[in-house]
C-alpha cells in the first residue's frame, strides 16, 4: 500500500493500513515527516517495521490495466522505483497537485479527482465500464474500483469530517465493487 502525503492524515492513514498491510510506503516530496506531522505520529511510524518513508519522492507513473497494479515513484535525483500495488491513497490536502494522475483518472478543471455521477461521458466509454455494466459508485473515479475521497475529490468539502464519513463509505463501496468480482 502506498500513502502520499506528509501530514497527520497521511500519518494516521499509515499507521492504521500498517495494521493490516504487509507494507506501507509513505511518499513525501520533503527531506523528512516532521515539518509537517506531529512528533508522536512521526515517532510512532518510526517503531513501525513494515513502514517504508521515501523522502524527496513523488509520483512518476500508475501501472494499472483494469485495476492498480504498481506505482513508479520518481527521486528529485531523477532516480525511479517501480512498487507492485494494489491502493494508492493520497492525503495532498486542499490544495490539488495531482499532475501525476493526469493521464489516469479524470481531473476538474481545477486539478481535483471527478468521481460518480460527475463523471463525463468519455471517462465512461471505456471497455472497463462496459464489462461492469453499472454506473460508477459516488466515490468512483474513472477507474472502476479506484475511489477518491476527501480534499482531493472534486465536489468535496475541504474539512475532515466529511473526509472520514467518505472514507467509512468507500469502504462499503470497494466491497460492492469486489463482490461481483469474486
Amino acid at each position: 500500500m502506498i500513502v502520499v502525503g506528509g501530514g497527520n492524515s497521511a500519518g494516521q492513514a499509515a499507521v492504521f493500513l500498517a495494521r493490516q498491510a504487509r507494507c506501507v510506503h509513505i511518499v513525501i516530496r520533503g527531506a523528512d515527516l516532521g515539518k509537517s506531522m506531529s512528533r508522536y505520529l512521526v515517532e510512532r511510524l518510526a517503531r513501525l517495521e513494515n513502514v517504508t518513508v521515501h523522502p524527496f519522492t513523488e509520483i512518476h507513473a500508475l501501472d494499472r490495466t483494469d485495476r492498480l497494479a504498481g506505482v513508479t515513484m520518481r527521486r528529485l535525483s531523477g532516480e525511479q522505483t517501480h512498487i507492485a500495488a494494489h491502493a494508492l491513497f493520497i492525503f495532498i490536502g486542499a490544495m490539488p497537485d495531482m499532475q501525476s494522475l493526469t493521464d489516469c483518472v479524470e481531473l476538474d478543471r481545477a486539478g481535483f479527482v471527478v468521481t460518480g455521477p460527475a463523471l463525463s461521458t468519455a471517462s465512461l466509454d471505456t471497455d472497463a465500464w462496459r464489462r461492469l455494466q453499472r454506473a460508477p459508485h459516488f466515490l468512483e473515479t474513472s477507474i472502476p474500483g479506484v475511489f477518491s475521497v476527501g480534499d482531493v475529490r472534486s465536489g468535496s468539502v475541504k474539512r475532515v469530517a466529511p473526509a472520514v464519513g467518505e472514507g467509512a463509505m468507500a469502504v462499503s463501496f470497494v466491497h460492492a465493487h469486489l463482490g461481483p468480482l469474486r
